[in-house]
């Protein structure tokens, strides 16, 4: 009997992922294995399920891929370092996670000796560049295979072919569909596909609970959170999950995120991230205190453009390693506690605590006196400093006639 190729589907337990690892086996003759890469947005028992339904589906074997602390400290550790929020607003949360949910799935296949690897994404958004591409590059000698984009599937036509295969489950179409990962929860409905709306309250996974001002303290460590309200964490991904906690309960983080896609076209989508966003405004707040004015501007450039390259699908190009070697190289003072006091919808600011605050300086207090130059000083400075704009007026209106 001649040996089934092996293919390894990057399985969700989905509607599209179902359909896949069933038309892979019964149409295409493959010996399907699915993997799901969990980067933190899945609990143990929606992982069961997942396993369970690829087990019904048929599937050889199932693996569940655990890399949410490589995800924390190979991209967002960066993302927190370079304060990167695209478009000013998006965290690139759930997009973000994709790359590594790429990475572990083809490392998987090649583990295996698989022939070829599959995934579920349609043709029209960001993830089948982020698969195939991250696919393609660490391993193109493997087939990719990708039913749901080439075959163009309507629902109906996937829920009747499950049936007629022997297999039923419940999909039915939730009015909005969310994705929720490590960093933050992406929200898609009816209003996300419209300029003119926005997502109503009851679209958040997270509602408000809390309506009392509250103080919370982060601790930051050369960049990263060790400490919350004073409770130190030595895993980076639960003190993570801890902020998102108690920023979630009054309803931090939302926002509508519009910007461009991959593929050219605009895209709008939902979003609540509390932690992400409390995050990277308490941390930019503790670098405006412990950089130089040249180190925020240089971060401001570097942040901007490693955010838009992760977002767009390329991770894995070296550039993006120098950039990591900067944004650490900054982080080297960047230590204290930020505090902020937190209310339904908003949160302030309030001021921080570090050792490597460049306001506690002997050589004066802004506003009130100097310590470290003299008057006449200041008016040497002054008349070399204005020698440029003073030339500039002084050859104008003498070419003028004035």
């Amino acid at each position: 009997m001649e040996q089934k190729k092996k293919v390894v589907l990057a399985f969700s337990g989905g509607l599209d992922t179902s359909f896949c690892a069933k038309y892979l086996s019964e149409d295409l003759g493959y010996e399907v294995h699915t993997a799901i890469a969990n980067t933190g947005g899945f609990t143990q028992e929606e992982l069961s399920e997942i396993e369970r339904r690829a087990l019904l589906l048929g599937a050889a074997s199932h693996a569940a891929l655990d890399v949410t602390h490589d995800y924390y400290e190979k991209s967002i550790k960066y993302m927190i370092a370079g304060n990167v929020l695209r478009n000013g607003t998006y965290p690139i949360s759930v997009s973000s996670e994709r790359i590594f949910q790429a990475i572990a799935i083809i490392e998987y296949a090649k583990s295996i000796g698989a022939d070829a690897v599959a995934h579920g994404s349609t043709g029209a958004g960001n993830d089948q560049v982020r698969f195939d591409l991250t696919f393609q590059i660490l391993a193109p000698d493997i087939e990719i295979i990708t039913p749901t984009r080439d075959m163009t599937l309507t629902r109906e036509y996937e829920i009747n072919y499950l049936k007629e295969h022997g297999y039923e489950a419940d999909f039915k179409k939730l009015e909005y569909s969310i994705n929720k990962g490590l960093w933050g929860t992406s929200i898609g409905g009816k209003e996300t596909l419209k300029s003119e709306q926005t997502l109503p309250e009851e679209a958040y996974p997270s509602q408000i609970t809390a309506t009392a001002a509250e103080t919370l303290k982060v601790t930051f460590d050369k960049g990263e959170v060790t400490a919350i309200n004073g409770i130190e964490f030595t895993d980076k991904v639960e003190a993570i999950r801890a902020i998102e906690a108690i920023g979630a309960k009054y309803g931090i983080g939302r926002d509508m995120h519009i910007g461009d896609t991959i593929i050219g076209i605009k895209g709008r989508v939902g979003f609540e991230a509390a932690a992400p966003i409390l995050i990277i405004a308490a941390h930019k707040m503790l670098e405006k205190h412990t950089l130089t004015k040249w180190q925020l501007y240089w971060k401001d450039q570097i942040g901007t453009w490693y955010g838009m390259f992760l977002h767009e699908a390329q991770y894995l190009d070296p550039v993006m390693r120098d950039m990591e070697a900067f944004l650490d190289s900054t982080q080297t003072h960047v230590s204290g506690t930020v505090e902020i006091t937190l209310r339904p919808y908003s949160f302030t600011l309030v001021g921080v605590d570090s050792p490597y605050d460049l306001m506690k300086t002997d050589f004066g207090e802004y506003g009130e006196v100097n310590k470290a130059w003299s008057a006449d000083d200041v008016k040497g400075f002054t008349t070399i400093m204005g020698n440029p704009m003073k030339i500039y007026y002084n050859v104008t209106k003498r070419a003028e006639g004035k």
